[in-house]
Parts: C-alpha cells; sequence; structure tokens
C-alpha cells in the first residue's frame, strides 16, 4: 500500500542560489475578451468520457465575479450506477499542496518566520543535510555535506533538494528506505525520517518536485503549536465556507466519495476502495502537506475565488494581496535549468506552491492560458487555475490515474479556444 500511495503521489507527474524578487510582477490586461462558450466546455466533457479517458468529469467556471459554467459527465461510481455530480467528493492529491502553502504563508504575514531562513532553525532535524559526490572504488555513494543550508524559500518552492518517491538515484533509495511519508508515521516522524535522507541536489540548484509540501506542513504545526490540520480548518476552511473539505472525512460520506480508475491498457479498472478509504478516511495517521483533501467542487472554487479575488472572499481575509502576487509570481532563477518535467506543463516558472504562466503558449500542442495564470493539478488528473487576466478561475474534476495531461490540454481549449493565447509576456 505504502509503494502505491508513493506512487500516486507522483505517477502522473512525470511526463539557487541567487534569492528570487520579494516583489511580485504586476498581472497584464487581457489582449483579448474571453467569451465562455458553454456549448463547446459540455462536448468535450462529454468526449472526455465516450473516448475512455474518464468514467466521470465536472468543471465549474467564475467569471467576472459570477458563476458562468457547471457541467459533470459520466459515473462517479460506474459499478453503483451513481453519476458524476456538483456534490460529489473527490480525492484532489496534489491540488492540496497550495492549500498548504496558503496556510505557511499566514504565518509568514504574522512575522513567524523569514523567506530565507535557513530551515534548521525552526527543524533543527534539518541541519546537516547531505548531497551525493560520486561514488567509491566499490561503486558505493559518497556522501558531502551540502554547500548551503535549505531555506524556507526553497521549501515553498522546490528547490530545496528533497526526493519524492523512488527513483534512480541513491537518494531517491534511501528515501524509499526510510519510508517518510507512511501513512504510520505522524508529521514529527514524516520529519525525523526525512532528515536522513540525502538531498538529491545542493539546495538553490534544481527543481525538483518533492516532499517539500509536507515540510511545509511540519513548518506549519511547528510555528504555530496546533495540529496541522486543525490549523487549516480553523484559519482556511471555516473563515472561507469550505464545509466539507478535509483531510480525514467521516464515514458517513464515503457513499459520495467518486472511485478511483486506473487506465490500463486503455480500459479504466476500479482502483481498491481500500486505497481511498485508508488514505482519506478515519484511520491515517498522517496528515500530509502534499495530498490528502477530499472535496466537492463547490469547496475548491471557494479556495480558487479567495485567490483570485487577492486573498478575500465574502469579507474573510485569508492573505493579503501583495502575498498571493508573492506565491503567483516565478521564484525560480533563469540559472535554475534543472526543473524536470515542470517545462511539459506551462511556458513559465514556479512560484510558492504554484506554477506560473510567464509566456504565451510556445506551439500549438501547448495548454492554453493567459500570462500571469497560476495553477497546479493531481495526480488523479484533477486541475484548477486562477486567471487574472480574465478576471476568471477554473476547477476541473475526475478522478483517473495515472495522471493524463490531455484531459487537461482539452478542458483548457474547451474554455478558451484551440486558438487563445492571450497578453503578451514580459
Amino acid at each position: 500500500m505504502r509503494v502505491m500511495m508513493l506512487t500516486a503521489l507522483t505517477s502522473g507527474l512525470l511526463l539557487l542560489a541567487v534569492p528570487a524578487p520579494a516583489v511580485a510582477q504586476e498581472r497584464p490586461a487581457a489582449a483579448e475578451t474571453l467569451r465562455i462558450d458553454k456549448v463547446r466546455i459540455d462536448r468535450m466533457l462529454a468526449a472526455m468520457v465516450a473516448e475512455g479517458r474518464a468514467t466521470g468529469v465536472s468543471a465549474l467556471v467564475w467569471k467576472d465575479g459570477r458563476e458562468v459554467y457547471f457541467g459533470a459527465r459520466g459515473a462517479a461510481d460506474r459499478e453503483g450506477g451513481k453519476p458524476f455530480r456538483r456534490d460529489t467528493l473527490v480525492q484532489i492529491w496534489s491540488m492540496t499542496k497550495p492549500v498548504t502553502g496558503v496556510a505557511l504563508m499566514q504565518l509568514w504575514e504574522q512575522g513567524k518566520f523569514r523567506l530565507d531562513d535557513p530551515l534548521a532553525q525552526y527543524l533543527p532535524e534539518f541541519a546537516a543535510m547531505r548531497v551525493q559526490d560520486g561514488t567509491d572504488a566499490a561503486g558505493k555513494p559518497v556522501w558531502r555535506a551540502a554547500r548551503r543550508p535549505i531555506t524556507i524559500r526553497d521549501v515553498l518552492r522546490h528547490t530545496a533538494g528533497f526526493a519524492y518517491g523512488g527513483g534512480p538515484t541513491a537518494a531517491h533509495k534511501a528515501f524509499a528506505a526510510a519510508d517518510p511519508l507512511s501513512l504510520d508515521n505522524d508529521l514529527a516522524e514524516f520529519g525525523r525520517r526525512l532528515a536522513t535522507v540525502p538531498l538529491l541536489s545542493d539546495p538553490g540548484t534544481g527543481w525538483h518536485y518533492s516532499a517539500a509540501v509536507d515540510v511545509q506542513a511540519l513548518l506549519v504545526e511547528r510555528l504555530s503549536g496546533i495540529k496541522f490540520a486543525d490549523y487549516v480548518r480553523t484559519h482556511v476552511f471555516e473563515p472561507l465556507k469550505m464545509r466539507e473539505a478535509a483531510w480525514h472525512q467521516p464515514m458517513d460520506r464515503l457513499p459520495r466519495l467518486a472511485a478511483t480508475y486506473m487506465n490500463q491498457d486503455g480500459k479504466l479498472v476500479r482502483q481498491a476502495d481500500e486505497i481511498t478509504r485508508r488514505t482519506n478516511f478515519p484511520g491515517a495517521k498522517l496528515t500530509m502537506g502534499g495530498a490528502g483533501i477530499v472535496a466537492p467542487i463547490d469547496d475548491y472554487m471557494r479556495f480558487a475565488r479567495m485567490l483570485l479575488n487577492g486573498g478575500e472572499l465574502d469579507g474573510a481575509r485569508i492573505l493579503k494581496p501583495a502575498t498571493i502576487r508573492l506565491m503567483a509570481t516565478d521564484q525560480l532563477d533563469p540559472a535554475i535549468t534543472e526543473r524536470e518535467w515542470l517545462p511539459g506543463k506551462i511556458d513559465g516558472g514556479f512560484g510558492f506552491d504554484f506554477a506560473v504562466r510567464t509566456a504565451r503558449p510556445a506551439m500549438p500542442e501547448r495548454n492554453r492560458g493567459a500570462v500571469g495564470e497560476f495553477f497546479w493539478d493531481g495526480a488523479a488528473s484533477t486541475l484548477f487555475w486562477v486567471d487574472p487576466a480574465n478576471r476568471m478561475a477554473v476547477v476541473f474534476f475526475t478522478q483517473t490515474m495515472p495522471f493524463d495531461g490531455t484531459l487537461h490540454t482539452d478542458i483548457r481549449k474547451a474554455v478558451y479556444g484551440a486558438d487563445y493565447l492571450g497578453p503578451e509576456g514580459d
């Protein structure tokens, strides 16, 4: 089960030394008027199901201060005959990460830490990190001390050097052996185990999608003195009236949870329900910062609307507008050329727990969107994005694994039109 959990965290996602700017860029105005074609989106959702790429899908679009589209197609539970509906609960996997980042940045606004503080100032277990320096005569890895400490900025932008599951290097293998993301660990034990794992590279030198957001959750817990899930519930979910979003759902909601379907040789096969129940319902000890939230689409849209609105929604101020702009600004120095699969997702870079679009789509097959957009997605092919230039937020839900990027390309084409380019970049 642990292997399946770690695979789920990373499966669909495979396809600095210089401080990043502290002031966020201004968002561009839209270069053309974007009109939402409801029929086009309806057809695309129906095609996703008809073509066997998803068992069920839903999409919600908020634009210019109002809802302009909602649609759902297919089944949330094919075997049980349950349709995908507006109140269907889904596992959002890595769309949990921006929620965790918002929680941590609340504490930054309170002066609890500085972005370029060493991580070990607050989590001493991370004081002596190691990096591989070749191999010895017997072919065993040689380790050396990291060239500089991990900073909290590194943890927010995936430049700390942490691993995230299996991989080819000795550091990946050490991560797998330490098993920090076992559901039997609490966040403190997660941190103790991760701190024993060597880094993939020196901090600030490469972008490695990683367990860094789970470290963010541990920071929230350590800095606030409150259990992470309790902190998020009282400081994010409840103020935003996200009434059902949670890590550990009550069992009476289980019938509304969408089943997850695995694409095996072109056919969608239902994943064992035990995995879902173990992860998202009472029993798991670990509350991950990088995954685990279950929510209906309207709850997540409230979170997206808060981001679109500069950190406030319906009178609830979650973050300051300048903090949202900071999070949604590319934080990667141009010298950071090692970025794994990130360039395959977006023409741009990465902020704090968001990918950030800094240029128009470079080729016809690239995902449509507007410069200034920020977004993230989840291993079960969920997606959301915030588009300030068009005053729009979009949430797309499904439960297809492994991650299917064609669903995202197509929902974006349905929302924007296949030829949309948006405003010019800087």
